[in-house]
Parts: C-alpha cells; sequence; structure tokens
C-alpha cells in the first residue's frame, strides 16, 4: 500500500509542470497565428472601423505585450479561473462544464467498447493462431485499422439513417422530446451508437493484434509449460498465468492512446453533430476564443494524466515489480 501511495504522489509532482509547459507552449503558439478574438467577432458583425476593433482588444487585454498576456492567465489560472469567452459570453468554466459530460461519456464508452472487443477477439486470435479464426479477426483489425473514422462515420449516417432509418443521424439527444429516466438513457444511448463504432473501431483493432501478439509471448514462456505439465486445465492456465500477464502491454496503451483518443474525437463530435470538448476545440480554433481554447486543452491534459495516473497504479497492481523503487 504504501509503495501504491509513494507512485501515486510521485506521478502527480511529475504532472504538474507537464500542464504548465503544454499551456505555455500552446498560449505562445496560438501568437503566431494570423488573427485575434477581436477579427472573429468584428467579422460577425459585418466588420468595422480601426477604432472600434483598438477599443475591443484593449478590453480584452489583447493590446498588451504576449508576455503580459501570458503572465495574466497564468495568475488567473492560479485562482482557478479559465477567463472570460468573447464568442460565447460565458465564463469558459461554464462552458466546458456543459461539455464535458458528453465528450466524458463518449470517450469513457468507445474506450471500454475497444478495450473489451479488442480483448475477446485478441484472446480467440491466440488460442486459435494460424487457423481461420485467427486469420478472419486479424484481417477484419487490419480493415478496421485502415478505415479512417471521419468516412465510416458519413457512410454509417447513409445507411442507417438515410436509407434505413434506424439510427438518429446526429446529435444527443431527440430535440423537441420530453423524457426522463430509461427512456433517456435509451435515447442518448441511440444516438451514441454510431459515434462510439466510428472512434472505436480503429482502437479495436490496435488491442486486439496487441492482445494477440501479448498471448502468443505470454504461452510461449517457461512458467506457462510448467503449469501446464503440472495438469492445470487450460482454462485454469490462461486465466491465472497467461491473461494477467498479456494484459500488461494492454493496460499501457490505454494510457498512451488516451490523447489520441481526444483528438480523434474532435472529428467524429463534428461529423456526427454531438456538443463535446471536441467540437468545441474545433469552433474555439474557427473564431480564435483563445481563452476557450485554453481552457479545453487544460481540461483535456487534465484528462490524459487522470487516466494514465490510473493506468500506472493499475500496472503497479498487476506488476509488483512496478514501483518498487518508490518504497
Amino acid at each position: 500500500m504504501r509503495r501504491l501511495a509513494a507512485l501515486a504522489l510521485r506521478r502527480l509532482l511529475q504532472a504538474i509542470p507537464t500542464l504548465a509547459i503544454i499551456l505555455v507552449g500552446l498560449f505562445l503558439l496560438l501568437q503566431l497565428a494570423p488573427g485575434d478574438t477581436v477579427d472573429a467577432l468584428m467579422a460577425q458583425m459585418g466588420g468595422g472601423d480601426a477604432e472600434a476593433a483598438s477599443r475591443l482588444r484593449e478590453f480584452y487585454g489583447l493590446d498588451a505585450p504576449v508576455l503580459v498576456q501570458l503572465g495574466r492567465y497564468l495568475l488567473r489560472l492560479v485562482q482557478f479561473d479559465l477567463g472570460f469567452s468573447s464568442i460565447y459570453g460565458k465564463p469558459v468554466a461554464t462552458v466546458i462544464g456543459e461539455r464535458l459530460i458528453v465528450t466524458a461519456l463518449f470517450m469513457t464508452t468507445a474506450l471500454c467498447f475497444a478495450f473489451s472487443a479488442g480483448l475477446v477477439l485478441g484472446v480467440l486470435a491466440a488460442r486459435r493462431v494460424n487457423g481461420w479464426p485467427d486469420t478472419l479477426i486479424s484481417t477484419l483489425g487490419l480493415v478496421f485499422y485502415a478505415i479512417p473514422s471521419f468516412w465510416l462515420g458519413l457512410m454509417m449516417i447513409v445507411l442507417f439513417s438515410v436509407k434505413l432509418a434506424w439510427l438518429p443521424p446526429g446529435g444527443f439527444g431527440t430535440v423537441g422530446e420530453d423524457i426522463a429516466g430509461i427512456a433517456l438513457v435509451f435515447d442518448i444511448a441511440k444516438h451514441l451508437v454510431m459515434p462510439v463504432v466510428s472512434l472505436a473501431l480503429i482502437f479495436l483493432a490496435i488491442y486486439l493484434r496487441l492482445m494477440r501478439a501479448s498471448m502468443l509471448e505470454v504461452m510461449s514462456l517457461d512458467f506457462v509449460r510448467t503449469a501446464r505439465a503440472k495438469g492445470l486445465a487450460e482454462g485454469k492456465v490462461l486465466r491465472r498465468h497467461v491473461l494477467r500477464n498479456a494484459l500488461l502491454p494492454m493496460v499501457t496503451f490505454v494510457g498512451l492512446q488516451t490523447s489520441t483518443m481526444l483528438g480523434g474525437s474532435v472529428v467524429v463530435e463534428s461529423v456526427f453533430s454531438l456538443p463535446g470538448l471536441g467540437r468545441l476545440a474545433y469552433e474555439s480554433v474557427a473564431q480564435r476564443d483563445l481563452n476557450m481554447l485554453l481552457g479545453i486543452v487544460l481540461v483535456s491534459a487534465i484528462m490524459v494524466v487522470v487516466v494514465n495516473f490510473i493506468v500506472d497504479l493499475l500496472y503497479a497492481k498487476l506488476d509488483p515489480r512496478i514501483g518498487a523503487g518508490a518504497t
């Protein structure tokens, strides 16, 4: 227990400078992009004179030097203030809070589906290595990996929404219907089926290939052959000896792929009009809403850090050798 606590503290301390570097780096990179928030506002208003633009820049603090703007932002951040969105007319924290639950539910469902299906298919392929199940599963994995998520999403909309009318083409819920309870859960689930499948299939292909390779490697080790020589049933050998060790690369890859999945959610949320952080990030970039974009990056980075933190603890639980130096 002390070993896990020491490992957790060390990972949390490492996360603070990581978040600071990400925010400062993004802030400085965005200054190199042409235009700013005032330009986007003026475009929405149909134009304006230079004096009005100057007053707006002074009002939003955009007339100050870059380092001064950065210092002001970091000072607000220390006070847990993400700033104000000039485009949406609300505090950044409020807008992100409204969108965060959609992305969290969407990504969690996609990750669980990809991990679970990849685990099962990888085990089946390893158990029937070089047989027709292995060939079929490996071929499907290659096909899933090769299909772009946005193209798959568009084709699913055409087939299941336009042609068959089985599933809604987008959104997070049925507009104009007052539903609650179980009906609301089913309605949200129906809207998430196609986005989840579109995002998860690429990662499912990666997980099943990784699980297959890891299973084959572990099954060739001496301790597995010893367990079989002692007369243990094949099912017990797999559960007690093979799966626990074969899961280690899978668990590690979950942490590494979290940021990639966040990036993929931007495209998928735009295709299916999901009101999540990914679509909000796209709109913020298009409208040059610096405070909103920095807030989204901060929240996304925290999500990635939290997932990797949980993965580190789970990894240490599966393999007691990990983190032994922390005691």
